[in-house]
């Protein structure tokens, strides 16, 4: 088992919409609530919101600083609306420094998102635009493994992503699936865990994205209305979140 604290850099690949961030901060401080909420219901007797986690959040793009390896036990990539697969140059720093992670046996990867297609693409499967939009609660069938691992036979998260992981890269297990994506969520025991959904997303939050971007013309008025539709619907991040945790206990 892992020794406590569980080092955590948090590595911020976006800023949250500016309504969302006057409410709840950066994604490294949402990720920050989100994780602490995990480790109250897990019941382990030394891992709570107060003890046993050390998070710490590392700008990636603008300032595109990084923690050094010897001082974390796991990276955890944030959502973003930019495209993993491009290559602006942050984009390629970041590659290179979860190529670098994967390198190594120690420190442990979780990616959200846009960070879970990084992952894929720094192992080297094809990330690329997807079919259409998959957003708001959306319900995912769990593999045998992903059943094991979230502790559910099913599992609903919000989604907000219009490009796909298109296959598992060699070695990798995986977790869940959805009619528009076939790579929900990637695992190596030890080493990986991801999820293409936002487990760290409230109602509140993607419906003012939704809005936002059907208002800037990204959603056509029937797909935003589909999303709207679902936004109030029960998810699971907190499990997903206490997944996480518990990937890094192992």
């Amino acid at each position: 088992m892992a020794q406590l604290p569980l080092r955590i850099a948090i590595l911020e690949t976006d800023t949250p919409l500016e309504s969302i961030r006057a409410k709840h901060g950066t994604y490294g401080e949402i990720f920050t609530r989100l994780l602490q909420s995990a480790a109250d219901g897990l019941s382990h007797p030394a891992l709570s919101s107060t003890a046993g986690l050390a998070l710490t959040s590392w700008d990636v793009v603008t300032e595109q600083r990084y923690p050094r390896l010897e001082d974390i036990d796991a990276i955890l990539m944030s959502g973003s609306k930019h495209n993993s697969y491009d290559n602006d140059a942050w984009i390629l720093k970041l590659v290179a420094f979860v190529k670098g992670v994967l390198d190594q046996e120690r420190v442990r990867i979780i990616g959200v998102c846009f960070g879970h297609q990084i992952v894929g693409r720094a192992m080297g499967v094809k990330v690329a635009r997807s079919d259409g939009w998959e957003l708001s609660v959306t319900a995912m069938d769990l593999t045998k493994k992903g059943q094991e691992i979230f502790g559910k036979t099913a599992l609903a998260l919000h989604q907000m992503h219009g490009d796909n992981v298109y296959s598992y890269p060699t070695g990798v297990e995986e977790l869940a699936y959805t009619g528009k994506c076939a790579v929900q969520g990637m695992y190596v025991a030890k080493r990986l865990i991801t999820v293409q959904g936002h487990p760290e997303f409230t109602e509140e939050m993607v419906r003012e994205l939704l809005v936002a971007r059907h208002a800037g013309g990204l959603f056509d008025d029937p797909t935003f209305e589909d999303a709207m539709e679902r936004v109030d619907k029960s998810q699971d991040g907190v499990v997903v979140a206490q997944a996480f945790l518990r990937f890094l206990l192992e």
